[in-house]
């Protein structure tokens, strides 16, 4: 046991002796933060930048709807013409565009809202809002129209009625944390890459040793084989424990961004992951015969395992297909485990993705000791 200790403090102390070592293992950590930030900072929060294109003239009921939602909370409406609206919404300008096409006013009085589409480049993240108002709005007018039929005089009177009541209610403003969930989300993706990109640079440091000769000369000492692995292990665990919790620390105190996962279960799903991280670095090390094949297998298998699980943009905008293929991806269980935590559920209701996980480490561990124990070339390992 002492002399694991001594080769773990040797290889800690190699490691860490670098600056480089320090920008790898906990700079890129706080820069995907940064970029996190940068990328959903600002996407929500503040006003909803609103075109409107009138297509359908002056026509009462056409200027209501306009007033109505230029009066919403956040919306800040834009009267444009049709190349101008394209335009502003390709380049983030307007938020989205809201159209009234000729025949709306007169579809709305018959009691069949039509001719309005509500169009953005952003998706239904920043449409709903305004669809959700929009529809009870129209939905009270069509029933009056519903109500009245043909008869174009009873409509007025009644409409006229309906404008002039006054409804009172009070309104609560509460703090968005969407947007925080969304930086954790994709901060913890880059995390993931970074874990298992570390994890196979510091188990790579095996065949490193083993090149320089550095193995041979360490087994004429009383160290074992497996006690030479076991403190590559031990020094690339201890490694990404601080990883993960500089990262952490950083990401709530440092940045102020709440995760919406108590602390303790965040560390815990990602100190599981760091075991998967290890055992695939070991499979991957297992299956080199030097440090170029590691690094030519790192880059063949984590960055497009890791873009198809979605640690680099959120899985609900990828195709049906791709999501049936991240369910075979260690990352895509740990990620959609984060997701279950912020939207509530307790750690101990998501049994399944934590033994997915285990599942992940011992079935990777178990073939690197195959792999190891079948390989002539690196026999010696073991």
């Amino acid at each position: 046991m002492s002399n694991i200790l001594w080769i773990t403090r040797r290889l800690l102390h190699s490691t860490f002796r670098k600056r480089s070592s320090w920008i790898v293992y906990f700079g890129l950590p706080i820069a995907a933060i940064l970029l996190s930030m940068l990328i959903y900072g600002s996407s929500s929060g503040g006003s909803l930048n609103v075109g409107v294109l009138n297509q359908d003239g002056d026509k009462n009921l056409t200027q209501d709807t306009i007033h109505f939602v230029e009066g919403l909370n956040n919306v800040k409406i834009t009267i444009t013409d049709e190349a101008s609206m394209n335009k502003d919404i390709a380049s983030g300008k307007l938020d989205s565009g809201l159209i009234f096409e000729e025949g709306f006013a007169d579809s709305v009085q018959d009691g069949h809202p039509a001719h309005l589409r509500l169009v953005s480049a952003k998706g239904a993240e920043v449409t709903s809002y305004v669809k959700a108002l929009l529809d009870g709005y129209l939905g009270n007018v069509a029933a009056i129209g519903q109500a009245t039929k043909d008869d174009k005089d009873a409509f007025d009177a009644i409409y006229a009625d309906y404008k002039k009541s006054s409804f009172k209610f009070d309104s609560e403003s509460l703090k968005d944390t969407a947007k925080f969930k969304d930086m954790t989300y994709q901060s913890i993706g880059f995390l993931l890459m970074f874990l298992l990109t570390s994890a196979v640079n510091m188990c790579g440091l095996i065949l490193k040793e083993r090149e320089d000769r550095t193995f041979l000369r360490l087994l004429s000492s009383p160290l074992s084989a497996r006690g030479f692995v076991l403190a590559n292990v031990l020094v690339t665990f201890i490694v990404q424990v601080l990883q993960i919790v500089i990262t952490l620390l950083i990401l709530k105190y440092a940045f102020g961004i709440d995760s919406g996962v108590p602390f303790g279960d965040m560390l815990g799903a990602l100190l599981l992951f760091s075991l998967v991280a290890i055992s695939l670095a070991l499979l991957l090390t297992a299956f080199s015969k030097n440090s170029r094949g590691a690094n030519a297998l790192q880059t063949l298998i984590i960055t497009p395992t890791c873009l198809l699980a979605g640690c680099f943009f959120p899985s609900e905008i990828m195709p049906d297909t791709v999501k049936k293929i991240s369910s075979f991806l260690p990352q895509h269980w740990l990620l959609d485990t984060i997701t279950k935590l912020q939207n509530g559920q307790a750690i101990g209701s998501l049994g399944l993705n934590l033994a997915i996980l285990v599942a992940f480490a011992a079935l990777f561990t178990l073939v690197a000791i195959y792999r190891f124990s079948r390989n002539n070339d690196v026999s010696q390992f073991i």
